[in-house]
């Protein structure tokens, strides 16, 4: 949106705007069978040269069968991170789980 409106800005300091901006990425995706789910929670970490650091805290995961109205079951999984930004979401009021990363 930044180079859309003619801003002259090097695209290093929009990214950083952003990396500093950013905490969470939810992606929610569509199954195939039709519906959507949220397929990945990650952390925006920061920078490194020119690149966003991020890394994945939480994945969904299909099971590869299906339920009795025909959508995919799954779970979510922890990928065994806990995020950098957890103290800043509890001071947010946010009860969070240790167990949750585990």
């Amino acid at each position: 949106m930044v180079l859309m409106r003619g801003m002259d800005l090097p695209l290093r300091a929009i990214r950083e705007q952003i990396a500093a901006a950013i905490d969470i990425i939810v992606q929610q995706s569509r199954m195939r069978d039709g519906t959507r789910k949220i397929e990945s929670v990650s952390e925006v970490c920061g920078m490194e040269g020119d690149t966003i650091l991020m890394q994945e805290i939480f994945n969904y995961k299909t099971l590869g069968q299906l339920d009795s109205n025909g959508k995919f079951k799954g779970m979510f999984q922890s990928t065994g991170i806990k995020p950098l930004c957890l103290d800043k979401i509890r001071e947010n009021g946010v009860a969070v789980n240790d167990e949750w990363f585990q």
